[in-house]
């Protein structure tokens, strides 16, 4: 599909959407995010496929996130530390300053190609917190030492345990984050980002995973030996699995979604129930007039033949072209089977 600069927000889109703004949840029903969810999970039945980029977008807030408790706890830590002499760690976490508006959820940036001046800030800002992560990996600073949790042994020549993770069942870390998603309210320790990477790894990436994606043997090998060998947990690590998997959700599932939901607005099951009303209503159309003309009925007894004559056009015509005109009169689209919602998109209504 041809790449667009997405609509700024509080803007009117005179025009369908794009990948990049329903990913990013800019867009309303019927072509927001959970009915692209639905139509994936639904009719292309490769939701697995969207959960990973979903998964690798909440991997980039908990970094996010981390990052902006790191650099509090520094303040905090030393707040006299712009006064004093030694500024290395505070121009490093300067030099990420987090905006809470960053957090599209969009490609690495090879993917969708937009030149806009604030995506050029994201990239660079994106660029930025990997480069850090990958240079904080083992740093003394981090938000579970500053508040007593325990710290990782980086003497040169120890021995490290093996890290805990998901697959072993042990908790990643003491913060509650474990326990409630990435709530803004609760501490990020290092081994929730590197607890994050490794179920993303294991449960996408690795043959034979439990919902495993086709991805290039290149780029898997660059992230197993990325996360596994060089113990890398920032970001960056999935870029390319990013990116393949928006450029095949944007070429193979987007197109048809866009026709079933922008352009049409009933489902597959309703599709076929309405195929199967409108060829019985047909058959008994046709049998019915041709007993009336048998039996010479009057004019009056066979014009009730244009009652199943009607239905049975109506319902064809509604298969044929994935949309009921009286759900789209009163503003209505159907997202599962027998159940609608209104249509709230601007230029899709």
């Amino acid at each position: 599909m041809e790449s667009r600069s997405p609509t700024p927000d509080g803007g009117a889109r005179e025009r369908l959407p794009n990948l990049f703004e329903v990913l990013s949840r800019r867009t309303l029903a019927p072509v927001d995010l959970f009915s692209f969810y639905i139509y994936m999970r639904d009719v292309q039945r490769s939701v697995d496929y969207l959960d990973f980029w979903l998964d690798v977008s909440q991997h980039m807030s908990l970094c996010r996130h981390y990052v902006r408790e790191l650099r509090r706890s520094v303040l905090i830590s030393t707040p006299d530390l712009e006064k004093s002499g030694s500024k290395r760690s505070s121009q490093v976490l300067d030099n990420y300053q987090l905006d809470r508006t960053s957090s599209d959820q969009g490609p690495s940036g090879t993917a969708y190609n937009n030149n806009t001046t604030k995506e050029r800030e994201r990239l660079s800002t994106d660029q930025r917190l990997s480069a850090f992560l990958r240079t904080d990996n083992g740093s003394k600073h981090s938000p579970q030492n500053s508040t007593g949790s325990r710290s990782e042994d980086n003497t040169p020549g120890s021995e490290h345990p093996p890290r805990p993770s998901f697959m072993t069942g042990q908790s990643a870390s003491p913060s509650p984050l474990n326990n409630s998603n990435t709530s803004p309210q609760h501490t990020v320790a290092r081994a929730d980002i590197r607890a994050s990477a490794e179920k993303i790894l294991y449960t996408f990436l690795l043959p034979g995973a439990e919902r495993e994606i086709i991805l290039p043997q290149g780029i898997l090998n660059e992230i197993t030996n990325a996360i596994e060998k060089e113990g890398r947990d920032d970001p960056e690590v999935f870029d390319a699995a990013k990116d393949y998997v928006f450029q095949a959700m944007e070429r193979d599932a987007f197109p048809g979604f866009l026709r079933a939901k922008a352009l049409g607005n009933i489902v597959q099951p309703s599709m076929m129930l309405r195929l199967i009303v409108g060829l019985v209503s047909l058959f008994a159309a046709f049998w019915a007039a041709f007993v009336l003309i048998l039996l010479d009925k009057g004019r009056a007894t066979r014009c009730w033949v244009i009652l199943p004559f009607t239905v049975g056009v109506y319902c064809v015509m509604s298969h044929q072209y994935m949309l009921d005109p009286l759900l789209a009169v009163v503003g209505y689209s159907e997202y599962t089977f027998m159940r609608w919602h209104r249509v709230k998109e601007t230029f899709v209504r």
